[in-house]
C-alpha cells in the first residue's frame, strides 16, 4: 500500500470517494496534518498522498500512521472533523496504540444513540468499567468521568446485565450546606444531582428517564441514603467522590452486592470539604490500590474534551500546584 524511500513515503488511497473524505473540504485535513509536522511536506496527487522531506527523522512514519488511522476511521463509517483529526495526530505523536480503535469503540445508550470515547485515556476508562467490578475514575473537570460512567450504566441496564442503576453524590459543594438551601430535602439535594439528570436526559430523553425513575429502575439519591443497604443487580455510580470522608467512602464501597458494578468518580484537586476533614477519595487510593477486581484510572488534561481553554486551564493549575509543592519541599 505504501512504498517508502529515504525521503519519500507514498500512501495509496483505494478510491476517489475515500480520498475526498480523507483530505477534507479544500484539503482542510491534509493541511491540518501538514501543520502538525512542519519538518515534512505533504502533497496529494491523484489517489496518493506523498510525504516528503523528512530525512532521517521519524516524522514521515508518524504522518503515514496518522493518515492510515484516519483512513481506517473513514472506512469504518466514522466521519472526520478537525477535533478528531487533531486527537488522532496527538495520539500518534505520543506513540499511543490504535488511535482509530478509540473512536470506533461505542457505548449503546438507547434511542439509537451511541457514546464514544474521544481520547486514549477515556478508552482505557471504558475498558476498565467493562472488565472490573469496582472502578475509580480520577481526573480533572471535563475528562468525561461522569458522562462515560453514565453511558456504561445505561448500556448495562439495556443489555440486561443489571436490573437497575443507582446514582449518588455527597451533598457538599463549594462550602455550601444543605440547610442554607430552600425547600424540603428533595429540593435541597436536587442541585447536587443535576449533572446526573442532565446526562440521562441527553442519552435517554426526559420521558424515558422519568419513566425509569418512577418504576425505581433508576434511583438518584444523596450518599447518606446508602447506609445500611446491600445493592444487588445494580450499576452504581458515586460522583464527586472527592467530597466524601474516609468513613463515608468505606460505608459506600461496602454496599456492593452480587452481580453489581460500582464506579467512583472524582477530582482530588477540587475537594470542597473543610480543611480538618480528609478526602475519602485521596485515602482510598492508598488502601485499595492492589486489590484484584478494582481498577484505578487516572485521567489527565490530555483527556479533557470540553473547550480547548478548559484543557489549558487544567494544565495551568497542574503546573501551579507542582511549583507550589516544590517550593514547600
Amino acid at each position: 500500500m505504501t512504498t517508502p524511500s529515504e525521503t519519500q513515503i507514498r500512501i495509496r488511497v483505494p478510491s476517489n470517494h475515500l480520498m475526498v473524505d480523507l483530505l477534507g473540504e479544500r484539503d482542510a485535513y491534509l493541511k491540518q496534518v501538514d501543520s502538525a509536522f512542519p519538518e515534512v511536506r505533504i502533497v496529494a496527487r491523484g489517489n496518493e498522498i506523498v510525504i516528503e522531506g523528512f530525512g532521517d527523522s521519524a516524522s514521515g512514519e508518524m504522518v503515514k500512521t496518522a493518515f492510515d488511522e484516519l483512513l481506517i476511521l473513514i472506512q469504518e463509517g466514522e466521519p472526520l472533523d478537525q477535533d478528531r483529526v487533531a486527537r488522532v495526530v496527538d495520539m500518534v505523536k505520543q506513540d499511543l496504540p490504535s488511535p482509530s480503535g478509540v473512536f470506533t469503540d461505542s457505548i449503546k445508550v438507547g434511542r439509537g444513540k451511541q457514546v464514544r470515547p474521544k481520547t486514549h485515556g477515556q478508552k482505557g476508562y471504558v475498558d476498565a468499567m467493562r472488565d472490573n467490578t469496582m472502578i475509580f475514575g480520577i481526573g480533572p473537570a471535563g475528562t468525561g468521568k461522569t458522562y462515560l460512567a453514565m453511558a456504561c450504566a445505561i448500556e448495562a441496564l439495556q443489555s440486561g446485565s443489571v436490573r437497575r442503576i443507582i446514582l449518588t453524590r455527597p451533598a457538599v459543594e463549594a462550602g455550601e450546606r444543605l440547610g442554607f438551601l430552600p425547600g424540603d430535602l428533595t429540593a435541597k439535594v436536587d442541585p447536587y444531582l443535576r449533572p446526573l439528570y442532565d446526562a440521562m436526559f441527553e442519552m435517554l430523553g426526559p420521558e424515558e428517564t422519568a419513566s425509569l425513575m418512577e418504576r425505581g429502575t433508576i434511583e438518584i439519591a444523596p450518599l447518606a441514603y446508602m447506609r445500611g443497604r446491600t445493592l444487588n443487580d445494580a450499576f452504581i455510580v458515586l460522583d464527586e467522590a472527592q467530597n466524601t470522608s474516609p468513613e463515608q467512602m468505606k460505608m459506600f464501597l461496602t454496599r456492593l452486592g452480587f452481580n453489581s458494578k460500582m464506579v467512583v468518580t472524582g477530582d482530588v484537586t477540587q475537594v470542597d470539604l473543610d480543611g480538618s476533614r480528609p478526602s475519602g477519595l485521596k485515602t482510598i487510593q492508598r488502601v485499595l490500590r492492589n486489590v484484584n477486581g478494582i481498577a484505578f484510572v487516572e485521567l489527565t488534561g490530555a483527556d479533557v474534551v470540553r473547550h480547548r481553554i478548559v484543557a489549558a486551564i487544567v494544565e495551568a493549575y497542574r503546573k501551579y500546584e507542582q511549583r507550589r509543592q516544590e517550593k514547600q519541599s
